[in-house]
């Protein structure tokens, strides 16, 4: 398998899930400006929507979007701890999370990104994002993890809140929530894909 992935951006997620799991695979960096990768080719003919992650199979299949992408991996090791089973109410229960990360903490970063925002339009952004942190908060006060033991979701929640500090927010305003980030960054899957990540080239 190759993971294609530009630092510091939601790829990080399905790249933890891999070193977790111990499975095989390559990792491309992009140029998210240019969408040049490290192997030569044009990212857009490997994924037109233009974004990263893509796992390209060693069948030639290309999966997108990360929740699609992560609960994959997880189902080609069975038994493993990541996710609940396929079908069972659990399952269905971590896609909840997954979802929630996906539209309102990952899709509530995105406006902070945008240089051409006025900041009182951003403002209105960030209030929004601190209630969801508020709920965070409250469902981490009560176990460690956001379904008992560390899983998918936990690995898609820290990659999104790393990105806090690009907006001039600081995680310990949420102590939970900080430490949750502490937690998470402890595990030597996130240690790996971080140092991974960081020794490559930029294209």
């Amino acid at each position: 398998m190759k993971l294609y992935f530009a630092p510091m951006t939601c790829s990080l997620s399905p790249h933890i899930v891999l070193r977790e799991l111990g499975l095989a695979f390559e990792l491309i960096r992009i140029n998210n400006k240019t969408k040049q990768t490290a192997d030569g080719r044009n990212f857009l003919d490997i994924n037109p929507k233009g974004y990263v992650a893509a796992l390209v199979l060693d069948n030639g299949e290309v999966l997108t979007e990360g929740p699609a992408i992560i609960q994959y991996l997880a189902d080609l090791v069975p038994g493993n701890t990541l996710a609940p089973a396929n079908g069972s109410w659990e399952r269905v229960r971590l896609q909840e999370w997954l979802n929630f990360i996906s539209s309102e903490i990952h899709s509530g970063c995105a406006p902070l990104f945008n240089a051409d925002f006025p900041e009182a339009t951003k403002t209105v952004f960030r209030q929004k994002l601190f209630k969801r942190f508020e709920y965070l908060s409250e469902a981490l006060a009560k176990r460690d993890y956001l379904m008992g033991t560390f899983g998918l979701a936990d690995g898609y929640l820290f990659t999104v809140l790393k990105w806090l500090p690009f907006f001039n927010i600081d995680i310990n305003d949420w102590p939970v929530l900080a430490s949750f980030m502490d937690r998470i960054e402890s595990r030597p899957s996130v240690q790996a894909a971080i140092a991974a990540e960081e020794a490559t080239q930029p294209v």
